[in-house]
């Protein structure tokens, strides 16, 4: 059969910043797991056909349209685009199958749009699905997530054929997507890996991997997509460094504080990691991954900062990631100690998020067993900045207010002026250019949104909970970022199915051992 992967990294670029940002950051994200769905078809013997979108040109020139399957993966706020193109294919007479993060959350919603929805996938469960093994409508699951990856030399055909690549050749922003562990030992209340327990995949299989990316493509930027990276450190740093010095390849992740101890930090360097991204998250003992030891506000800012002081030390591009609107956040704490971060620490590029209610996660539950969940909103305002829920301790203008403001101190000259003068590595120093603009992009959007609450009763009101009609700003931004896409959308397909598959005995999914 003639099989197609779309592997949609983000919706369609609606500035010139979002533009740059898409093809200099969103483009090295193009996932693992679908392209180790396309090797599993082509080795069962099909004409496939992979491709990724990050938001730049028109995704339904990626795949041919005679295809007999199309399996999508894709994030929640882009599964308006990928509905879209679910319908178009299954118009045309494909069986069409949805995977990823947004499907594993909202299973039930996608299946008004395709005819099945993956949970959980593996080679098997690939198989079953081309062989005609479930009919449409099924929730597919295996019992465990897959442990067993085709290496990068079976995925080098999906590799090049990623945007990472030009005319197949590899150029300085190229990297290749891997995983060295599944799943992840912390319980955060908000991510989709919360109760996915961790556990280190096959060492011999990830030697293999890097023996192969120094042979052939020396130099290659690994990018680790694991939920949690390093949590058993010794025996992965090890695995990095069977490679002579030389020859190890530069590579990014993401981790938590609490595992990059002083002791481990040199380590880090002599395995060539460019690029660390931890979880700070809250000034409040939120959680566990910040590596304070119990320290909370500005006792807290002052170990995290020195903390990443010793990293700037061995690693050359630092992040910290930030979610604000919690239940702990209230009153301006958070943004003045936010603020007193990036103060002390201008090498370290912060990024913030706004909670999002992903189904399946604690979070979730009981954000809608509270009655908080804007049960009106698209999935495709499921992202920064847009809230899908109310607020614990602000009203919807003050929370946006405090935002604005820390975004505009991310944003400034004299932050950007300070980032770029703590380093002097060009690549560095063109991120935090790129990501400035961005941000101030964002400024722009956050005070459009402020200026509705303010103006606009009636969407002031459907931010309170007051009222479940979807404002027509929503429609019309819709349309906007989905362009012609948005045509083959109805407004009922706007409306979410929130419905969970978390209690399997109550739902007609389909698990295998």
């Amino acid at each position: 059969m003639r099989v197609g992967i779309l592997d949609i990294l983000s919706l369609p670029s609606s500035s010139t910043s979002e533009t740059i940002s898409h093809f200099i950051l969103t483009k090295q994200y193009a996932s693992v797991t679908p392209q180790a769905v396309s090797v599993w078809c082509r080795q069962l013997g099909h004409d496939v056909h992979y491709a990724t979108y990050y938001g730049v040109g028109d995704p339904a020139r990626k795949l041919p349209r005679d295809l007999d399957v199309l399996f999508v993966a894709s994030y929640t706020q882009a599964s308006g685009l990928a509905y879209a193109i679910g319908k178009m294919y299954r118009q045309s007479g494909a069986l069409t199958v949805i995977g990823g993060p947004h499907a594993k959350a909202f299973p039930h919603d996608c299946l008004r749009f395709f005819d099945l929805a993956v949970m959980e996938c593996d080679k098997e469960r690939v198989r079953e699905i081309l062989d005609g093994h479930y009919d449409p409508g099924a929730i597919v699951s295996s019992k465990v997530p897959f442990d067993d990856l085709p290496t990068v030399e079976e995925r080098m055909p999906e590799i090049r054929r990623t945007a990472m690549f030009w005319r197949r050749w590899r150029t300085f922003m190229s990297s290749v997507p891997m995983l060295a562990s599944m799943g992840c030992p912390y319980t955060c209340n908000f991510c989709i890996d919360w109760n996915n327990p961790y556990r280190l995949l096959p060492k011999e299989r990830m030697v293999e991997d890097l023996r192969f990316l120094a042979k052939n493509l020396p130099g290659t930027l690994i990018a680790f997509h694991d939920p949690n990276f390093g949590v058993k450190f010794d025996q992965t740093l090890s695995v990095l460094e069977t490679l002579p010095p030389k020859e190890r390849l530069p590579y990014v992740m993401e981790s938590s504080l609490s595992i990059l101890r002083e002791a481990r930090l040199e380590r880090l360097k002599e395995t060539n990691c460019v690029a660390v991204a931890p979880g700070i998250e809250s000034w409040t003992d939120y959680s566990g991954k910040g590596g304070a030891g119990g320290r909370i506000g500005l006792e807290k800012v002052g170990h995290v900062a020195e903390h990443f002081r010793q990293l700037n030390e061995n690693v050359p591009y630092l992040q910290a990631n930030f979610i604000f609107g919690l239940d702990t956040d209230a009153g301006d704490g958070p943004i003045e100690l936010t603020t007193e971060f990036m103060d002390r620490t201008p090498y370290v590029w912060p990024t913030f998020n706004i909670p999002v209610p992903f189904g399946g996660t604690p979070l979730y539950d009981d954000y809608l067993a509270t009655d908080r969940i804007l049960k009106a909103m698209p999935f495709t305002f499921y992202y920064t900045p847009y809230l899908a829920f109310k607020l614990k301790h602000y009203d919807p203008a003050s929370y946006y207010e405090r935002f604005v403001r820390l975004l505009q101190h991310c944003a400034s000259r004299d932050m950007l002026r300070r980032r770029v003068r703590s380093t002097t590595n060009w690549k560095v120093r063109t991120l935090h250019r790129v990501r400035t603009a961005f941000t101030h992009a964002l400024v722009r959007k956050c005070r459009e949104v402020l200026g509705m609450l303010k103006s606009d009763a009636g969407f002031r009101a459907f931010h309170e909970g007051k009222s479940e009609t979807l404002p027509a700003y929503y429609y019309a931004e819709l349309k906007r970022r989905l362009g012609a896409y948005a045509e083959l959308l109805t407004r009922d397909d706007l409306k979410p199915n929130l419905q969970q598959a978390t209690k399997p005995t109550e739902l007609p999914i389909v698990q295998l051992t």
